[in-house]
């Protein structure tokens, strides 16, 4: 079996909807999120961290400037898919954590990326 490997689980998608979804619409979004963390645990994935982000339009941006750096408001780039919420997941059976992933993808993407480990153990 696989070492156990920590992944940043990014929740990318368009936040029109969202911004625009009736309490229902929205609890029936969290129901998926419910649905997912007892799958994951049922599975064997830890969930070790994870938030819902505000829209893309609260973010600010500090950016390398000719004279040292700038601040300005986001979104960083004017896209359909913004990224939403984050989850933090180890495991060591990738291919059981992707394929739960659907049941929150809410029409959008997921992208899954290992977390880097420096102190020379898997992460």
């Amino acid at each position: 079996m696989a070492e156990a490997q920590t992944y940043l689980v990014m929740l990318w998608g368009d936040e029109a909807p969202w911004a625009d979804a009736t309490p229902e619409q929205m609890a029936a979004a969290y129901a998926d999120h419910d649905r997912f963390s007892k799958a994951c645990a049922e599975a064997g994935h830890e969930i070790v961290g994870g938030e819902e982000l505000q829209g893309a339009r609260s973010a600010t941006l500090v950016r390398p400037a000719a004279d040292g750096y700038e601040v300005v408001d986001g979104p960083y780039t004017e896209t359909v898919e913004q990224l939403g919420g984050y989850y933090l997941i180890r495991t060591a059976d990738l291919a059981g954590l992707q394929s739960l992933v659907p049941m929150i993808m809410d029409g959008g993407t997921v992208e899954i990326r290992p977390i880097v480990d420096h102190s020379g153990a898997t992460s």
